[in-house]
């Protein structure tokens, strides 16, 4: 097949330069949650294997730019996740402690929450959410991610999508903490007022 050249502007002068978007200014927690999660059918998951080691998946992190990491196995299924609180913070010096192993020698899978601990929303019940329910859900369950998964056509289940709450909190412009231990929906409501 022949392609046909494009057409060139000759000349362009003094023009401005495009700058990435810093969140879509319009997200609101009144907008739909698709706006808000990353969707795994556009964007390339940040994964990790579990045999690597911590200190890889800190400068995985790190390179992709991300808190969170899923583990997937070899044959290309979910293991787990990986987050940097579970990098940075105490469990790797009691895991290291309890198996007797240098702190350097610990592997994505000593630390990571595995699949079968993991919870999720489904794709069906995000895709009419908005982005308050999914920021209360995320604060209820005193969680910085949760999971989309969505049942496809043979019947599999599959991780469609990634909501991080940091990615929420610059998509919103507004700062967004868990609570220290919110009791009540009240408590959270008001978090997000």
């Amino acid at each position: 097949m022949a392609y046909n050249a494009l057409p060139v502007l000759g000349k362009i002068g003094a023009i401005r330069v495009c700058r990435p978007e810093q969140g879509r200014p319009d997200v609101t927690l009144d907008s739909p949650a698709m706006h808000v999660m990353t969707d795994l059918t556009r964007v390339a998951a940040a994964v990790i294997s579990p045999q690597e080691t911590m200190d890889q998946a800190q400068a995985t992190m790190i390179r992709r730019g991300v808190r969170m990491l899923l583990a997937v196995d070899d044959r290309q299924s979910l293991a787990g996740i990986i987050t940097t609180n579970d990098v940075l913070g105490e469990k790797p010096v009691a895991v290291a402690q309890q198996m007797r192993v240098h702190h350097s020698d610990l592997l994505v899978a000593d630390i990571m929450t595995p699949c079968d601990r993991l919870e999720a929303f489904d794709m069906q019940a995000v895709q009419s959410a908005r982005v308050g329910q999914v920021v209360a859900s995320l604060l209820h369950a005193r969680r910085h991610h949760a999971l989309v998964v969505q049942t496809v056509a043979d019947g599999q289940r599959e991780v469609r999508g990634i909501f991080s709450l940091s990615q929420i909190a610059r998509q919103l412009g507004m700062p967004l903490q868990l609570p220290a231990e919110a009791k009540s929906f009240a408590e959270i409501e008001a978090a997000l007022l």
